[in-house]
């Protein structure tokens, strides 16, 4: 009687260890084929992507929506005052999330204005950029993949301190 007990006993252990390798086999890792790319991270199949960074695989760099030549329509807020239509140019900047503008504001600026890009914005942080008093306050873009658009707000202030606020559509 006791061989029986040890075979059904035997038995039963085979069957479970072969039950818990076929479950297991089953249970594939979400992320076996995922390959995030520029620091990404996988979860659950999904890329994760370090800021700077986007696309499926984090293969595109943010900036890179923004980056070309711009046809820039700006205008003073709260006022019929437009500037002439002028062009415009967005380059990558050293950061992965940098980008230098040129011509800013029909050519307010002689030299770039640096922004910074996170997702479909650009922040435009208070600078002087030629040093002669005129400088940016504040600023900020926003890009509409659906329209290939970007949209402005922005503030000036010359060097007796006035300040003018500025809305736009750059495409």
């Amino acid at each position: 009687m006791k061989s029986f007990k040890q075979i059904a006993l035997g038995a039963a252990l085979t069957l479970g260890a072969f039950s818990a390798t076929l479950y297991t086999s089953c249970n594939s890792d979400p992320c076996k084929d995922v390959v995030c790319q520029n620091g990404g991270t996988c979860n659950e199949g999904n890329c994760t992507c370090v800021t700077g960074y986007e696309g499926t695989n984090c293969e595109t760099k943010s900036v890179t929506k923004f980056v070309k030549t711009w046809s820039a329509s700006d205008k003073e807020a709260n006022t019929t005052t437009t500037i002439p239509t002028y062009v415009t140019a967005i380059v990558a900047g050293t950061a992965v999330t940098e980008v230098k503008i040129s011509n800013f504001s029909s050519g307010f600026f002689t030299n770039d204005v640096v922004g910074t890009v996170n997702g479909n914005t650009i922040t435009v942080a208070s600078q002087q950029p030629d040093n002669d008093g005129y400088y940016i306050t504040t600023g900020t873009g926003t890009y509409d993949a659906t329209t290939k658009k970007i949209t402005w707000s922005y503030t000036l202030k010359n060097p007796s301190n006035v300040e003018k606020s500025y809305t736009g559509s750059w495409q």
